[in-house]
């Protein structure tokens, strides 16, 4: 059955993707400039007047991971506040929510984490990110989905070689939300485990090497690799 589809950040890479791959919804994508997040009066009015099915949290601050940590100030007015004045707004017009949370929430020490695994991130970016998660929890009419994506093309020369991740190109994780919209609670996204160097060269046979410890801006975790069990069955029961 067709959904109309309120998307914040509506002006991202991510969003385009997801306009590339619609097939019978009605997408309606708003940048930040069009409605700002952080204020709770410009959702309501977009909201109110758009009526829509579902609203799919994309925009959030994210890149450089740096900026979280110089400023942090603005990771929680984007990450924290704005997704929560988000659910506030839902809850109003009882309007199911869509949050894109991220696999940097694991601990990132041992992999294979699963929706019930303890979670413990280990910079301010994930934090913000799980703080978002914390008001989308409050909420019973919501799906939270921990994404590892690869954005293709990559936007980097290197690639990180002692880094594990579940990564999955951002053209199927597009094609996957749009199989998920029924559902509800937490699901990891993502694809099989391996490095990110190992990942990105099979979309850039030339993507260069660079390892954790060249990296002092931000803290990194090792291992955040997913178990997708639970998207595995959901897309093979008649998701597909």
């Amino acid at each position: 059955m067709s959904k109309t589809l309120l998307i914040t950040g509506g002006h991202g890479a991510f969003a385009k993707k997801l306009q590339q791959h619609n097939i019978n919804n009605k997408l309606i994508c708003l940048s930040k400039q069009e409605m700002d997040v952080t204020s709770i009066d410009e959702v309501d009015k977009f909201v109110k007047s758009i009526k829509p099915d579902i609203l799919l949290h994309v925009g959030a601050l994210t890149r450089p991971m740096s900026i979280h940590e110089k400023n942090p100030d603005k990771s929680i007015k984007n990450n924290i506040i704005g997704t929560s004045n988000v659910v506030l707004i839902c809850m109003k017009y009882n309007i199911k929510i869509i949050y894109i949370s991220t696999d940097f929430i694991y601990p990132g020490i041992e992999g294979n984490y699963s929706e019930k695994s303890s979670i413990y991130p280990v910079n301010k970016y994930a934090w913000s990110k799980l703080g978002g998660e914390c008001a989308v929890r409050l909420y019973d009419n919501s799906l939270i989905l921990r994404v590892a994506m690869a954005q293709v093309p990559y936007p980097h020369s290197k690639a990180l070689v002692d880094m594990k991740k579940s990564l999955l190109p951002n053209d199927d994780v597009a094609k996957i939300i749009f199989k998920l919209l029924e559902q509800k609670g937490t699901i990891n996204i993502g694809g099989e485990p391996d490095t990110v160097y190992n990942h990105v060269k099979k979309i850039n046979p030339n993507i260069g090497k660079i390892s954790l410890n060249d990296i002092n801006d931000t803290n990194m975790p090792k291992d955040i690799t997913m178990d997708i069990t639970k998207m595995k069955k959901i897309l093979n029961n008649g998701y597909k």
